[in-house]
């Protein structure tokens, strides 16, 4: 999925809890993982500096250079989309813009980690964040059987925000 993606449906898990911003933030992390198991496209084959040996999710990285640069600009262009969506997702689900913009950021918080995880492997952590990515990319299996291109993928994950915006709108 994309950030945006992501940001927007995590901020719609998190109006689920308007009151309550611990659970917002858990509602709109675990959305990660939920629609990260679908089908979809992402833009990961897109990114130069990124890099993974077939089979072994352990070894991924982004290599520094001008690849990672212009990689950094793609991904921080998408997730700026999604929070600057944020705020319309709040006044549509009508729940204040800080709650939306916990799950948005819970959303995107896998991806963080991932990122983390990939230049920082030896950490204090090192066991818990391993765990955590060998389950992000295990989830991402169900994805990855079903490459899709980017037009249908993009047009699927629009249905998809849709279809949890008018559900909630309508309860």
């Amino acid at each position: 999925m994309t950030l945006t993606t992501h940001a927007l449906v995590g901020a719609a898990a998190a109006s689920l809890f308007p009151e309550h911003p611990y659970f917002a933030f858990a509602a709109g992390f675990a959305s990660h993982f939920a629609i990260d198991a679908l089908p979809h496209w992402d833009y990961g084959e897109y990114l130069r500096s990124f890099s993974e040996k077939p089979g072994e999710p352990l070894s991924a990285d982004m290599q520094m250079g001008n690849d990672f640069y212009r990689d950094l600009a793609i991904i921080g262009a998408d997730a700026l989309l999604g929070f600057m969506l944020t705020f319309v997702a709040a006044w549509i689900l009508k729940v204040s813009p800080e709650i939306a913009l916990v799950g948005a950021g819970a959303g995107l918080y896998p991806d963080l980690l991932q990122f983390v995880y990939f230049k920082i492997k030896k950490t204090r952590f090192e066991r818990v964040m391993t765990r955590l990515q060998l389950f992000h990319a295990w989830v991402q299996e169900c994805k990855d059987r079903m490459q899709w291109g980017w037009r249908k993928g993009l047009g699927m994950q629009a249905l998809l925000i849709a279809g949890i915006f008018i559900v909630l709108v309508l309860r």
